[in-house]
């Protein structure tokens, strides 16, 4: 099942000069784990509550691959040139597999009521 890296950055047009570096070189960090960039701070349309700053989603092809990167000492090696400039969230999150029925989630949801 795939999993996503997903980051809110706060304020990213606070830009250090550690920062592109860190853009620069994160993909060769992902590339053992088969991670690619899914969403790169593209354009946003908030349409409910509010969304200060931008959203990074990297697609890894399970949690064991994403943690994996995320602990690598590639990864690790780089981390600080972001933490250190630019604030914000990082979590690492399970996808939903092919099939995927949301009205049987809802089933589920049901017997806990």
């Amino acid at each position: 099942m795939p999993a996503y890296a997903i980051a809110h950055l706060r304020d990213p047009e606070k830009l250090h000069p550690e920062v592109p570096e860190y853009i620069e070189r994160i993909q060769a960090t992902m590339d053992p784990f088969s991670g690619r960039f899914i969403v790169h701070g593209g354009a946003m349309d908030v349409r409910e509550g509010r969304w200060p700053g931008s959203v990074v989603i990297l697609e890894f092809p399970s949690m064991e691959d994403a943690r994996d990167w995320y602990d690598s000492a590639a990864y690790q090696e780089i981390l600080r040139l972001r933490t250190d400039h630019l604030e914000g969230d990082l979590i690492i999150v399970e996808g939903v597999g092919p099939g995927y029925d949301p009205a049987a989630k809802a089933a589920e949801l049901r017997k806990l009521l």
